[in-house]
């Protein structure tokens, strides 16, 4: 049986369709890692994935597992290379996002005394002006899809970002094809409404008339799922 966790991890990997020849990085998580990795076994083979550390990897091993075949190193001179060259589409996730994307990973509140600090910034910035950028948030609710974010880390389509591929959630599949780049509800997963979307979003969403339900992955792509995560660490990053 499908689970919300192999429809999400399918979604993800949808993000990378297309890409061709570029580094594919999945940040902060399983799901995200197991996207990229699942995209390039199925409908994307060319493109690169490396460790999650510094080796482009020739093969793609289950998580956990390390590469059989290594097909060169990626320091981290190169990997600034490729980001600021657009080689490189990244997903990442969000403490908050808004209706045109901007994304916050740096603290709660008022930055000059947040109620909590985070991540900082980090590579946001030049992520999201250089390279295709999608998110994954495992936990779809308004206090993370919110009117304005507390910090710009990652910059929206209202400031400058390259290419806001898709945003994936829990709940559905998001993205910016709206005329002002404002999200929109591209499809929703089995078993979620759209009302149960626009409730856990904290601005307006675009709405089109026929929303789609999310694809679920085929037999062959769950199978290579469960060889690349044979332990379904994937099941423990969904929320319920």
């Amino acid at each position: 049986m499908t689970s919300r966790a192999d429809v999400c991890v399918l979604a993800c990997a949808e993000a990378f369709r297309g890409d061709g020849e570029i580094l594919a990085a999945g940040i902060g998580g399983a799901v995200t890692v197991l996207a990229a990795r699942l995209a390039r076994l199925t409908f994307e083979p060319d493109l690169l994935t490396h460790d999650g550390v510094c080796l482009l990897t020739g093969d793609v091993p289950a998580l956990g597992r390390p590469p059989e075949v290594v097909e060169g190193w990626l320091p981290f001179r190169d990997h600034l290379w490729l980001v600021l060259n657009g080689r490189r589409h990244v997903m990442l996730g969000a403490s908050q996002i808004d209706r045109h994307g901007n994304t916050n990973i740096s603290c709660i509140g008022d930055w000059a005394r947040p109620k909590a600090q985070l991540l900082g910034v980090r590579g946001a910035p030049g992520n999201t002006r250089c390279d295709p950028t999608s998110y994954w948030i495992p936990r779809h609710t308004p206090r993370v899809f919110v009117p304005r974010v507390d910090v710009v880390s990652g910059l929206g389509t209202d400031r400058g970002a390259y290419d806001l591929r898709r945003v994936v959630t829990n709940l559905a599949v998001l993205d910016f094809a709206t005329p002002d780049g404002s999200m929109r509800l591209a499809s929703v997963h089995p078993g979620v409404s759209v009302a149960d979307v626009v409730a856990a979003t904290g601005f307006e969403l675009t709405v089109p008339a026929e929303v789609p339900v999310t694809r679920e992955p085929t037999a062959a792509e769950l199978d290579v799922l469960d060889r690349l995560d044979p332990g379904r660490a994937r099941e423990g990053e969904v929320a319920a």
